[in-house]
């Protein structure tokens, strides 16, 4: 019997040419409370607007580093389409940040630890070339894999959370959020391909998916925290697990049991990201969507 761990089993229609798309999202009038009636699932859909600029930043950073390393010609065009459409949502959520704070809500102290997370625990490290230098740059091509596994399933979940809609989310808001989900289900395999092309280890695969996703947690949490503590409208107010849960069952946030069930399905030796969401839908939203109709950018 073979002892050779079987191969992630790639879809190969959901394969796309990536391109990065001009935006364009006004937010004179969208309000604070943008999905009416539920300020939790409102404020921690907002982390977004927190997290992801910084995060995404430094994936563009990384992967600049990592592509002397890449030999297959199709995947460098991908890893440079997915490097032009992260560059693009972070300017896109960073242009939200001064919204939220001309309606009395201030992301500058919780952004600025962000930003020392991506910058400088998760940063380029004073390293001697060679081994030390490329293994630090091999851990944060895994952890970017893992991360991206959930801005997939996220990306998945708002392009189909019909809930949204009818709550009356602000429609602005809605295309700013289905737009960028779209395009992470667009570029969902890039990473975790790079990932495997470059090193494909499982055992480094696990323990950046372990850290990976306790970061993201502990800064979910925090980041809902923060915004439920200082809304100018409901100061004071608290955010828990329990009301995750209930948003989850409600359709206005991603189910305790989808996100639970997202762990072993990363975590397959079978597992590549081609076997979920679809390219096809995100293809069709992204064709009408009125923030992307700017078209392709060069």
């Amino acid at each position: 019997m073979s002892n050779t761990p079987p191969a992630p089993a790639f879809v190969a229609s959901e394969h796309i040419d990536l391109k990065a798309r001009n935006v364009s999202f006004s937010w004179e009038d969208t309000p604070l409370h943008w999905l009416p009636g539920d300020p939790f699932a409102n404020h921690t859909i907002n982390v977004l607007h927190l997290l992801l600029p910084a995060g995404e930043r430094w994936f563009v950073h990384v992967y600049k580093q990592v592509l002397p390393y890449i030999t297959d010609e199709a995947l460098r065009a991908d890893v440079v389409g997915f490097i032009g459409q992260e560059a693009m949502h972070a300017t896109a959520h960073d242009d939200v940040l001064p919204h939220l704070k001309r309606l009395g809500l201030d992301p500058t102290p919780y952004t600025a630890q962000v930003d020392w997370l991506f910058e400088k625990l998760l940063g380029d490290r004073t390293l001697p070339p060679g081994k030390a230098r490329k293994w630090w740059l091999m851990e944060r091509v895994a952890m970017i894999a893992a991360i991206e596994h959930y801005t997939a399933f996220l990306g998945n979940w708002v392009l189909n959370a019909d809930e949204l809609d009818r709550r009356g989310a602000d429609p602005m808001m809605l295309d700013l959020l289905r737009w960028h989900g779209a395009e992470e289900v667009e570029h969902r395999s890039v990473a975790f391909d790079l990932f495997m092309h470059l090193d494909g280890n499982y055992r480094r695969r696990a323990r950046t998916w372990a850290t990976a996703f306790t970061a993201l947690v502990f800064l979910w949490q925090r980041g809902s925290r923060y915004f439920m503590e200082h809304d100018p409208e409901r100061p004071g107010s608290k955010a828990s697990l329990g009301q995750f849960y209930r948003a989850g069952r409600k359709g206005t946030l991603p189910s305790t049991g989808a996100m639970l069930k997202s762990i072993p399905t990363y975590l397959s030796r079978t597992y590549h990201p081609s076997q979920e969401g679809s390219t096809a839908q995100a293809v069709a939203y992204l064709a009408s969507s009125p923030g992307a109709n700017g078209g392709a950018r060069a």
